[in-house]
């Protein structure tokens, strides 16, 4: 049995969260994602907990507690996080107040209250906190008091580029705790202009080493990690991540697979200077030493599964690759995504920022009086890797449940050919 405190991720997509917590000495004792792809992916990921691969809504607490207890989990949990999907909030989509989405946080909460741990992280867009929104958030948060758990006030809407991250990223987080433990913090900023923080990292820091390598296209071979050099980027998440447990090692970093332009798309982006927006695409094309935009996850299936606008990088004239958008949003390499580019970019834009996700994390901590240096690190079996490549009838049948679960597209996949 681990001597770390115990967290649960709910709507843990491939686990932006829970790599976040875990760095910040937190076991992932389970998770809960309905989706069967981007479950296989988190099992990949963090296959020492349970991974439980259903709808929010029909899961009870006794079936998430025995399933936590089977995999040698005991105690009392210390922390559940997560975020409901967003797009009923977002600013970007069409912030409609009956979007059935938005009846997810109040799932969230009923597992909040019927587990009682001792905090709750709880992640969403800004948009939430505006408008007729407004009023999710108040009575969520009612809801939360009347059952013994007290919010930290003022509620905070966080910049994850403040945090370490080469991404301009904002979401609202609510922390809360149980009324018979400590008082948390927000985490206080890392970086920045002011002279006593550590400068904003720059997209050039994080990809750089990537840019002299060309993506792959439609197969990914992988990357020889002779091939890469050791930068101050990598260092810096190497020591961020220290407190994860060791997976299996690779000498190859994958995930570095672009998409197949047209000449005339890639004479275009060529033609677009750093910074500005191409004409056709509406892609921005990222300024090596500044941030890179809010990275987001497109549409799901049943809204047509339409790609996001993915960023031209700043010194080829292509769209970024998996493993550049994971670095931008500070996954380290080991970390691993879907095979195929429209669904390891939604498992990207869909994620909370592991770093942020971190700095969360390491309040809590301090609050649970937890000495860092006596944390178990533990080194984990290797997974079959082929899971990554799974199609949802692979996904689902591995999961044993309907291949339906995620509503059927209502238009085919678009191509990895862009305009």
């Amino acid at each position: 049995m681990s001597n770390r405190p115990i967290a649960i991720d709910l709507f843990s997509g491939c686990g932006g969260m829970s790599l976040g917590l875990e760095a910040a000495g937190f076991d992932i004792a389970a998770s809960i994602e309905i989706d069967p792809i981007h479950s296989l992916v988190h099992h990949y990921n963090f296959a020492y907990g349970a991974t439980i691969c259903k709808d929010i809504g029909s899961l009870s607490s006794q079936e998430l507690l025995n399933a936590i207890k089977n995999k040698g989990f005991e105690g009392d949990i210390d922390v559940i996080a997560g975020g409901p999907p967003c797009q009923g909030y977002s600013y970007m989509g069409r912030r409609a107040l009956n979007d059935p989405r938005n009846k997810l946080i109040f799932e969230y909460a009923r597992i909040v209250f019927e587990i009682r741990p001792k905090y709750f992280i709880f992640e969403n867009v800004p948009g939430m906190a505006s408008g007729k929104h407004q009023q999710f958030l108040q009575d969520l948060i009612k809801k939360f008091e009347e059952n013994n758990y007290s919010i930290v006030q003022p509620i905070q809407i966080l910049d994850a580029s403040l945090y370490g991250t080469p991404q301009k990223r904002k979401r609202l987080i609510l922390i809360g705790y149980r009324d018979d433990v400590w008082k948390p913090n927000y985490p206080s900023p890392t970086h920045g202009q002011n002279e006593n923080l550590l400068p904003l990292t720059t997209i050039e820091q994080a990809i750089s080493d990537l840019s002299e390598i060309p993506v792959f296209i439609g197969k990914d071979y992988g990357i020889n990690l002779e091939e890469l050099v050791n930068s101050e980027f990598k260092q810096y998440l190497q020591k961020e991540y220290s407190l994860c447990h060791k997976r299996a090692t690779s000498n190859f970093i994958w995930g570095h697979l672009g998409s197949q332009h047209t000449e005339k798309t890639i004479s275009r982006f060529a033609n677009t200077t750093p910074g500005k927006i191409d004409r056709v695409s509406r892609f921005l094309r990222l300024s090596p030493h500044g941030l890179c935009n809010t990275l987001r996850a497109g549409t799901d299936r049943s809204r047509g599964a339409f790609t996001a606008p993915r960023p031209i990088h700043y010194l080829h004239p292509r769209c970024l690759s998996i493993r550049e958008a994971a670095r931008l949003h500070t996954f380290p390499d080991w970390f691993q995504f879907h095979r195929t580019i429209w669904t390891g970019f939604r498992e990207i834009g869909n994620a909370v920022i592991p770093l942020l996700a971190k700095s969360l994390g390491a309040e809590i901590i301090k609050c649970l009086n937890i000495d860092l240096s006596t944390v178990e690190i533990e080194k984990l079996d290797s997974i079959d890797d082929s899971i990554l490549s799974h199609n949802m009838r692979q996904a689902s049948l591995f999961w044993q449940v309907p291949n339906d679960v995620i509503p059927k597209r209502s238009s085919s996949y678009p191509s990895n050919r862009t305009r």
